[in-house]
């Protein structure tokens, strides 16, 4: 059964504010009123977890930025990026700059969004002990999530050097309500970032059961190479029975789909899809920056509904992936279909079928392509398939660096694939190291 993420999301939240907003329609935002009053109820702790997820659902987070992010630094011409944005095309070329804007914009909303969720974990006191558990496991999913895409972006990657000595994101886990010298924080090391996002992961899991987490979950221990326990975690969202694989590819890409473990939620009222901005035509609202290029359409075999799935502009001539045509689309973060790619990948690499074969997940996934099952496996193949299955998602540097490729000539480990510590927290905060290169 698909538990849609519009009501699953928030079901320690979202249900108790409806309920108290018939008694108190007059909420002014936490930012903006005196701290011993913004955390004083129940109600005013649920106000600020949706706020929690607003800020993750930023377009300089989630709604776009952490994905494009990771696609145009891991692109080797399969794409060209067209736009008129010098943010954006520093990123595709891999010439950023320490003032890049964009770059700054997500490091500035992702600690914002973590702030949101550390006033959360701060006044947990104040929420009834019945929805105490479901309220902490989703302020720390959040906080996990939005460390993990920082630590992959600003910093090298787990496992290029000495992850202990590797500088990664400054931990902020305490609210930050006026900043103070006591503020501003040195770059904790990759492994205690890795650490803490564990630790939030495996305690929302414990806290609620909370798919998101254990989904996420997954991913993290697979960039580790932990593939024991990304298989692990992988195999037990398969197993809640709670999603299941659209049996249309197309139909993955649509609102409250059977296999979204969690989307952005994008209305005509309320969010911003950036993924529809760059990747979408001006047919479907989009501004047709980002166009797909034979290099990548030449990956797919002649009958892969995967390799039909774009449309073309101006007399065919421009090409665009299909997944975000939708300007009010949810954007999305982590599908059932990944789980299946790790949980193969996993056990292929182990040598064991825990849940199943890796070659019965690789066939679940090549028949929903409308392709023929394959009779044996190889590492190679496997990482294509979740190529395939993912692209345009976000995880293509990400994975470029944990099986330790190459973006062209470019070697994982180079520095130009890390992105600057922007140059403002950088004068601000003169306990901050650059990355080196820049």
């Amino acid at each position: 059964m698909n538990t849609s993420i519009k009501s699953f999301v928030l079901a320690g939240s979202v249900m108790l504010l409806s309920a108290a907003c018939a008694n108190r329609l007059d909420v002014q935002p936490t930012q903006s009123i005196d701290e011993s009053t913004a955390l004083a109820t129940e109600q005013d702790v649920n106000v600020t977890l949706v706020g929690a997820y607003d800020g993750m659902s930023s377009i300089n987070v989630y709604g776009g930025a952490f994905q494009y992010t990771g696609d145009l630094l891991g692109d080797d011409r399969e794409v060209v990026f067209g736009g008129t944005f010098t943010t954006l095309d520093e990123l595709w070329r891999k010439t950023i700059t320490p003032g890049n804007s964009q770059t700054t914009l997500t490091w500035n909303n992702s600690y914002a969004a973590i702030n949101r969720a550390n006033n959360v974990l701060s006044a947990l006191d104040k929420v009834s002990t019945a929805n105490r558990g479901p309220v902490e496991a989703q302020a720390r999913f959040i906080r996990a999530a939005i460390y993990f895409e920082l630590v992959r972006l600003y910093a090298k990657a787990w496992g290029d050097g000495d992850n202990a000595a590797n500088l990664g994101v400054p931990l902020v886990l305490n609210p930050t309500r006026s900043v103070t010298d006591e503020d501003y924080k040195a770059r904790n090391s990759v492994a205690e970032v890795y650490a803490q996002i564990i630790d939030d992961l495996t305690k929302a899991e414990q806290l609620a059961k909370y798919p998101p987490a254990i989904a996420l979950l997954a991913r993290v221990y697979l960039m580790q190479g932990n593939n024991a326990s990304a298989r692990d975690a992988a195999n037990r969202v398969i197993a809640s029975g709670l999603f299941e694989l659209e049996t249309d590819f197309a139909n993955a890409f649509v609102d409250d789909n059977a296999e979204s473990i969690f989307s952005i939620v994008v209305t005509d009222q309320d969010g911003a899809n950036d993924m529809n901005t760059y990747y979408a035509s001006a047919l479907n609202q989009g501004r047709g920056d980002i166009r797909v290029q034979t290099k990548h359409l030449a990956l797919y075999e002649a009958n892969d509904i995967r390799g039909k799935f774009f449309n073309t502009s101006n007399a065919g001539s421009r090409t665009f992936t299909s997944k975000f045509n939708d300007r009010f689309g949810d954007v999305p973060v982590l599908r059932l279909a990944e789980m299946y790619l790790i949980r193969a990948e996993a056990n292929f690499r182990l040598g064991t079928t825990v849940g199943a074969t890796p070659l019965a997940d690789i066939n679940m996934i090549r028949a929903r392509a409308g392709l023929a099952p394959v009779a044996s496996l190889t590492l190679a193949a496997i990482l294509k398939e979740r190529k395939l299955e993912l692209a345009f998602e976000g995880q293509q540097i990400h994975d470029i660096k944990r099986t330790k490729g190459t973006v062209g000539t470019t070697v994982f480990s180079a520095n130009n694939l890390v992105l600057p510590i922007p140059q403002r927290e950088i004068d601000t905060n003169k306990k901050l190291v650059q990355n080196p290169g820049y």
